[in-house]
This record gives structure tokens, sequence and C-alpha cells, in this order.
């Protein structure tokens, strides 16, 4: 019979089984779910795929957009081409519907995991097809990866060894099954319409089509998309096709995964502004000229803190979108903290427009707090009852969770996505998605299903956002996926208030590489890639010609956000505050933190104190309760750091927010102690700053807070806003520098402060402030010619020996973190021969390092009591939830109880700090240290030397105590 009879009913044998659920004993033929991926794909290709991925697919394939689109579907239904194997045998009551001829005809083949065999069977199919097969890179090579690539890998093909035609018949079946298997192949080819070969298969195209045959087969993998189809199995191949063709375009809808365009909205309705600024009113009138000519390209925005940098980008978002053929964005933050509220800021962008449903997602290690992930996201799921993959399970084999973040919570939110895009690595699939830039920095990596990820990010605008906040180590992963989102074409915009200008080149140099630009020619134009401060500068795909924001405008930018403030340089001796009944000595650090607020407790003003670690916080905090009198005001004094437990945290900072924010109320008295969650996490105004030496372009963010809304209330102050104190307004925003001195006056680190930043970065900006004529700075005039003196080593006859000493070891340092970093980074596409090189050094999720510090641990205080079970809370009124049966509540009110600890704290941990056989099986709390407390007897934890007690005020208490030899 030809492929039109076998499309027949009785045409085809369908005894092959796909999917098998065991608890009802129903199969699913394998036939019918290869249609049913291949529907799909064709689907997802209609409606999930913008214009620009379409047409990347269909040139990398040398054919038109309708004859890829029928390749892909031929490709995306053979993917478990490989299933038609010894795989049948592995659950005894479908293998006994398989004919005995089949089963006669196994001539002693062995198990192989289905995708690898789908690989080795491919190669043969498809050069018998007449694709051609000539190396690594030839059609049938990459075309076979590309379906065997299916579960997250793309796996390395001998074509005369494994894949050759004698070894497939012996491993894979006799003859018998090769038959099957090519007959199962003709088929879904000939419903698809695949006849048109394509002449070669180009890395990004082959990419983009494995991303999209992973989300195909997983949409079709879903129980309640086969389960019905599984009982009505009288249809032929053909008939079965059109159904599935038919139910995909529900399936998809049901996902969230089709695209829609946002309506042309005016500037004021968007972004609730009266109008744009200068610099934005710039990218208004430059950037749809550049980009409009020439397409995709990257864009590099420069401005001070608390500007409108947020508002820039998802303007020039919206114009690269409509230039480049994409849809959607990306927002990738820093910390988990700014992502929660980039997720405020674009949920308000897209509901203005008011378009039709969309999916906007958060993504990052701690999203599952958010409430706009309902309490079905946090259930653990009922037992898998249905299998389509191999019996045997593979070490490596594991879901692709998210990356390490910074260790913070989310409050509350908006817009769950539904069902399917629920899922973790699923939930960047989304058209809106605001993430942690780790959760894009895994792409670049080689775990499993970083072609998923390509796939997500390359058919939407990518921001990248505070990218000054990266290290050397992640800025070298950021740089290797800017390069590949310059070969898919991708539009990027990065936003930063700080970073180095050879920073900033040189990512813009790593995007045009993968665009195919050389990098001995780029850096030939070095100047032209220059960005003004502050500014903006476009530099297209095409031709890397570049666009850079008018000098009128940058000119009247910068005078409409000018800020002059007073910097203050105090020598203080450094010492921990040990006791709180302690005796503070005049020129003590925390002396002169308690004389700086003097006039705040007497007179009124809100005041931030930012400390180098949780540890000072906590101490100055204590020290602050005692030594300043709050007249009427018992909560002016407020403590926030990362080691709060998530629910403290996060009602903590909704309050800083709402208090110290744009609108207020603002209190008559507040002072916050806190860490770097200033800088990174906090859009407020503070009228008196006090910080912690640290680098200048953290001391630049930190300022960035000092009256940071005042340009504003000075057009319009908002109702119930009040004005500054009297004595704070004639002095001006002044920041107080706390720099730790020795005895002979030179800068003199604390040990605590080693592992928080560069030594030299804090000892050059020590020697620059107190250098004559930086008393008094002037932002953003000032900002980029600072930050290049100290990344730059700025004049070297200002430099002691001892600095210039220090430089060379941060150089040194630097070097060493991006080389450590390019160990495991994937290839440039133009080092890829065969498709697994870009998973020659496979890494599963939990080994995949984004930052170069060890992923934090989480623990959690479980208080103990003589007379009733353990509770989450020192009152004993939060029971600890403890199963069997965990609800969606139960685990959210644990992880809001949690925190995080750098993880070499908890690594002498036992048994006896695990959870229950529950918490062992939910993916959220099988990592959790418990931390035994004793309400009765407050008293530390002892972890190894770390000893380590959550406090109800301080949270959690850390102390490291010498170990004694036996």
């Amino acid at each position: 019979m030809g492929v039109v009879e076998e499309s027949r009913p009785g045409g085809l044998d369908l005894c092959l089984w796909g999917k098998f659920c065991k608890r009802h004993g129903v199969v699913y033929p394998l036939l019918f779910h290869m249609l049913d991926v291949a529907a799909l794909a064709g689907e997802l290709w209609d409606r999930m795929l913008v214009p620009a991925q379409r047409a990347q697919i269909a040139s990398g394939l040398g054919l038109s957009e309708r004859e890829a689109r029928g390749v892909l579907m031929f490709i995306a239904g053979l993917h478990d081409l490989g299933k038609a194997s010894r795989f049948q045998a592995c659950e005894p009551l479908p293998w006994a519907r398989v004919g005995d001829a089949l089963r006669a005809d196994t001539c002693g083949w062995r198990l192989v995991r289905h995708e690898r065999a789908s690989l080795h069977a491919l190669v043969g199919v498809l050069a018998e097809m007449g694709y051609p097969l000539e190396g690594d890179a030839s059609p049938a090579v990459r075309m076979a990866q590309v379906a065997g690539g299916h579960h997250g890998r793309f796996l390395q093909v001998d074509v005369h060894g494994a894949a050759s035609a004698a070894r497939v018949r012996v491993e894979l079946g006799g003859s018998l099954w090769q038959q099957l298997r090519f007959r199962y192949a003709a088929q879904v080819r000939h419903l698809t319409g695949a006849q048109a070969v394509p002449a070669r298969v180009s890395v990004a195209a082959a990419v983009l089509m494995t991303g999209v045959v992973m989300v195909a087969d997983r949409l079709a993998s879903q129980q309640r998309v086969w389960r019905h189809k599984a009982d009505m199995l009288a249809y032929g191949a053909a008939e079965h096709f059109a159904w599935a063709r038919w139910m995909a375009r529900q399936t998809v809808e049901q996902s969230q995964l089709p695209r829609v365009r946002l309506p042309p909205r005016p500037f004021s309705a968007v972004h609730r502004l009266p109008g744009p600024n200068a610099l934005q009113y710039s990218v208004l009138n430059q950037l749809p000229t550049a980009a409009g000519a020439r397409g995709a390209g990257i864009m590099l925005v420069t401005d001070g803190t608390g500007a409108g940098k947020t508002v820039t980008a998802l303007e020039a978002a919206r114009i690269l979108n409509q230039a480049a053929g994409t849809e959607g964005i990306c927002w990738l933050l820093p910390t988990t903290a700014t992502a929660d509220a980039a997720y405020d800021s674009l949920y308000a962008y897209v509901a203005a427009h008011r378009p039709l449903p969309a999916a906007l997602t958060l993504v990052h290690n701690h999203s599952n707090l958010n409430a706009a992930y309902t309490d079905q996201m946090l259930a653990p799921g009922e037992a898998p009852t249905c299998t389509g993959d191999d019996p045997h399970t593979d070490p490596d084999d594991e879901d692709d969770w998210p990356a390490p973040d910074e260790a913070d919570t989310s409050g509350g939110r908006r817009w769950v996505p539904d069902g399917w895009l629920r899922g973790w690595d699923r939930a960047l699939l989304a058209q809106f998605t605001v993430a942690t830039v780790d959760q894009a920095l895994m792409g670049a990596l080689p775990v499993r299903h970083n072609a998923l990820r390509m796939l997500a990010f390359s058919g939407r605008c990518v921001i990248v956002d505070e990218a000054h906040a990266l290290t050397s180590f992640s800025r070298r992963i950021l740089a290797r996926l800017l390069h590949w989102l310059g070969v898919l074409r991708t539009p990027v915009v990065i936003l930063s208030a700080t970073l180095p200008g050879q920073v900033a080149r040189e990512l813009v140099y790593a995007y045009l590489t993968g665009a195919g630009h050389a990098r001995r020619q780029l850096l030939a134009h070095a100047g032209d890639f220059t960005v003004p401060y502050p500014g903006w500068l476009f530099a297209d795909a095409a031709t890397a010609h570049t666009t850079v924001i008018d000098a009128p405008a940058c000119t009247s930018h910068a005078a409409a956000q000018q800020r002059t403030l007073t910097v203050h340089l105090r020598p203080v001796r450094y010492r921990p505050l040990e006791q709180p009944a302690r005796r503070i000595k005049a020129g003590e650090r925390l002396a002169r933190i308690t004389a700086a607020l003097q006039p705040v407790a007497r007179l009124g003003g809100c005041a931030v104190i930012a400390c180098a670690t949780v540890a000072d916080a906590q101490d100055t905090y204590r020290h602050l309760k005692q030594a300043l009198n709050w007249p009427g005001a018992p909560d002016a004094l407020v403590l926030l750091h990362a080691r709060l437990p998530a629910h403290r945290r996060e009602r903590t900072l909704t309050r800083i927010r709402s208090q110290l924010g744009p609108t207020g109320p603002r209190p008559d008295r507040l002072v916050l102690v806190t860490t770097s969650l200033l800088e990174l996490s906090l859009n407020i105004d503070a009228d008196l700053l006090v910080s912690d030496l640290t680098s200048l372009a953290r001391l630049i963010q930190r300022a960035g807070r000092l009256w940071r809304f005042e340009h504003a209330w000075q057009q319009k102050r908002p109702p119930g806003v009040p004005q500054r104190p009297a004595w704070i307004t004639a002095r001006g925003p002044r920041l107080t520098v706390l720099h730790p001195a020795g005895p002979d006056h030179h800068t003199l680190l604390p040990d605590a402060w080693a592992a928080t930043e560069a030594p030299y970065l804090q000892h050059a900006t020590a020697h620059l402030l107190a250098m004559p004529g930086h008393h008094r700075l002037t932002l953003p005039e000032q900002t980029q010619q600072l930050v290049e003196l100290i990344h730059q080593s700025g004049e070297p006859a200002t430099w002691s020996p001892r600095l210039a000493t220090l430089h060379d070891e941060h150089l040194a340092q630097e070097r060493a973190e991006q080389h450590t970093s390019s160990v495991h980074l994937i290839p440039p596409h133009d080092r890829v021969a065969s498709l697994s090189d870009l998973h020659r050094q496979p890494l599963t999720a939990a080994q995949a390092a984004t930052r170069p510090h060890d992923r934090p641990a989480r623990v959690l205080a479980v208080y103990q009591h003589p007379d009733r079970p353990p509770t989450l809370d020192h009152a004993g009124h939060l029971p600890l939830p403890q199963g069997p049966h965990l609800s969606a509540a139960d685990v959210r009110t644990v992880l809001e109880h949690t925190l995080p600890v750098p993880s070499a704290w908890v690594a002498a941990a036992t048994r006896h700090h695990q959870g229950s056989d529950a918490w062992q099986q939910h993916p959220l709390l099988a990592d959790l240290v418990l931390l035994p407390h004793d309400p009765a007897r407050p008293r530390p934890v002892q972890l190894g030397r770390h000893q380590l007690y959550l406090d109800n005020e301080l949270g959690l208490v850390h102390h490291e105590v010498p170990l004694h030899s036996p």
C-alpha cells in the first residue's frame, strides 16, 4: 500500500504505543501521538512564532516559509520514532498488543533511550527520503538531532557507527521494525505535506526548531490532550490528523502561547505621565528611523537613577519590536526584589493597552511566593499516572528548575498565567515575562532545555536592566547570551546608571559578532560605540551602524535631571557592637551614625543608613534603638535586610516603598537601616543618607535615593506629601560616607567586608573622595567621568603604590572570574559543527553557576514546644505543616517563613535538620534546613562552627566560632 492507502482506517498498524496510563490501562498509539505533535508544531508556527522567528527558520533551511512550516511539522512528528524499538517491551500491558510478527523480529535488540533511538533511526530514514547526508552539518544529521533533542539535549551522532543502517537494524529491531519506522515517517511526511528538502540547516534554525518541538511535545503529552482520544481509535491516520489539527488550536489557545499585538495608545495614557522627558523624546523621534530602516539591533541606555529609564526601555522595546518583527517583552533584573517591582510596572504597561488576553509571567527562584501564581502552582501534584518516557532514569534528566537568584521574595501581584504556562522553564515562553537575569543566562550554558530558553527569548525584545549590578563572572555569560541573541536577530535594550564605557562596548561587540560582524572591524571603530551620558546608543544587527542621542537632547536632559549633593567622607574606627550596653567611643562608626541622625531625632526627616553587611545593619539598629530618643514615634526606626523571614521582609518592603515612594504619605520622622537592598530594591526618596564605604558606582546608586523625587515634586507635589524639614532644605542633599581607617588614617577594611566587594573599588573610592574637588558632586554630569576614573585607574600619578597593586589584583581577579565562567559556556554559533557541541559539557540546572558565589541555602526556624506540635512562630499560634498531604496554603505558609543563608553555614546540617517525609517529596521543601528553636530557652543552633538564631526583631543572627580540636 502507498501512503494514501495507509492513511485510511486499517492502513497502518497502530499496535505500537506512544502514551500509556497505568492507572486506567489506557494505551495511545505511537503514530497518533506523533501526528498530534506535528499538528501542534504547525499551530505553534502560526500563533506563537513571530515573523522574525519564522523568517529565521525559513532562511536557515533555504526554503520558503510555507515549505519551512511543513518541514518543521514533519520533524516534530518524528521526535518519538525511536519508540518503535525495544522501548515497546518496557510495559507488559501495551507490549501484549504488539503483533506476533513484530515480537518475533527483535534480532537481539537492546534498550536505548527513545530520544537517542529516534536520532539513530532518523539519520537513515531521512537520507532515504532525499535529505543530504554528508557530515555533522548535513540536513539529515541536523534534522535527526533536532528530533532527538526534544528532551532537552542535543546528542552526538556517529553516522558510521551507532547510526549506521546495520547497527540500527541490530539494536532497534529487525527489518519489520525498520520498515514500520519508515512507513510511520512517510505517513507523517505525507500528511504534513513536507515534500521540500532543505538545502541546509543553520545552527540558529535548528535551535529554534528544537525549541518548537519541545513545546509541541510537552503540550501533546498532557493527559488531558490525549486521554479522551485514546478511547476513539477507529480513525485512520488521515482522519486523526485532521482532528489533531482542529484540537491543536484549542490546546495552544489554552496554553496562553498565542501572541497578541498591543494596540497603539498615547504616551500619556500608557505611562500616566504628562509627556516624555528629553531623553525619551529623542528615542521616540530618532529610533523609529534608525531601527525601521535596518531592523533588529542592540540599544544601550545610560541615565541616572530615578530619571525614567523604565519608560525609556518600554518605548524602545515597542519601536524595536515593530522594526524587527517581534512581539512582547522579556525584562531581566539582577535580583528577585527588583523583578517583583518590575512585574508591577510591566503589568501596568500591558494593561494600559487593553489588549486581548496576554500572559504575563514572573520567573525567579521565589516567584512561587507571589500571589500572582495561584496556590495550585504550589501543590505537589498527583503522582504521575502516564508515561511516554523510558522506564529507566537518567540522573541528569530533571526538570529545569530556576537558576539561583539573589534571595528575596515577592508580594501581592496579579495576572496569573493559567495551567500549562505555570511550569518553571515554560513560564519563559509567555509573551510578557519578568525574570531574574539568571534565568536568561542559563540559555548560554549547556543545561537541558537551553534551546527552549533561546526560543523563548528570540521572539521579543529583551531588556537587561541594572546591568551594572552584574559581576565580571555574570557579564561573561551575558556576553555569550547576547552573541546568540545577535545570531537570532533579537532586539535588545540594556539599561545602566553606572556601567564603565569599556564594559558597555564589550556587550555591544558580543551582540554584533553574533550578528555576523568581525570583532576586529568593530574594534577599529571603537569610538562609534561610546554611549553618551546620559543618553543612548543603537547599533543595528544588519550593518553595525550606530545612532546616538542628539547632543541638544542629551544636554537638555542632563540639565533637567541635575542635582548637586554634598559628600562628607568621615573617617571612623570600625568595631562591632558586641553588647548593646557597650559604651561607644568618639570616632567609632556607630558614634558617627548617631551624630549624623541627631537632627532627624530632634527636628524630623527621613534618613537611610546603608550598611555593608547584615551584621552591621543589626548592630546599627540595636545601637540606635537605645541611643536615639524618638518622641512620639515608636515605629520610626526600621530594619530591613535579606535575612528576615520572607513574610516580614516583604511587609517591610511594602511599607517603606509606600511611605517613601513618590506619592507618600511620608512620615514626619523615619530612619531606615538597611543593606545593599537600598540600591537594588527600593525606589524611594530619602532626605538624608549615611552609607558605609563602598564602590563609587554603588555610592552613586545610593545617592540616587537622595531627594529622588524632588524634581517631580517641584512641578506638582502630590497631595499629602509634606515639605522636607526646614533644616534639611537649607543644607541640600547630603551623603555621609563612613570611611573605616586605621591609626595612620589609611583605609582599613574590616575582614567581614571582604565578601561584599573588591577591596580595590572601596580603596579607590575613598582615595578619590578624599581628593580636592570631590566633596560636592553634580549628577548626572559627573557620573560617567567618576566611574571611568575608578575602573580605568584614572590618573596614575595620583594612585599610591598600594592602590596600584590593589588595582592589578582586581584586574587579575576579574580575569579569573571571566575565565571560570567561560569554562562551561556554549560555543559561539560559528564554532558549532555538530549540534551536540551545544551540550559538550552537559550540566544540570543544579550544577550550572550564573554567579561566582555558591547557590544560597534556605533555612526555616521551627519552634519546639513541650506540650504541642512544633510551630512556625515563637508564640506557638502557627502549627508547622507536616503532611502526609500538604495543601498549597501549607506550602506557601512554610515558604513565607524561610530565609536565605550562604550554603557553607548549613553544610554541617544532619537528618535532624530535615523536614518530614512529605516535605522530602515536595520540590520546594525538600532542601530546606530546619533550625530547631526552644521558645523557653533562646539559644543559637550550632551547625559546625556556625551559630544561627532567628531573633524576632533582628532577623537571623549569625556568629562564627572556632572549632576546638579534641
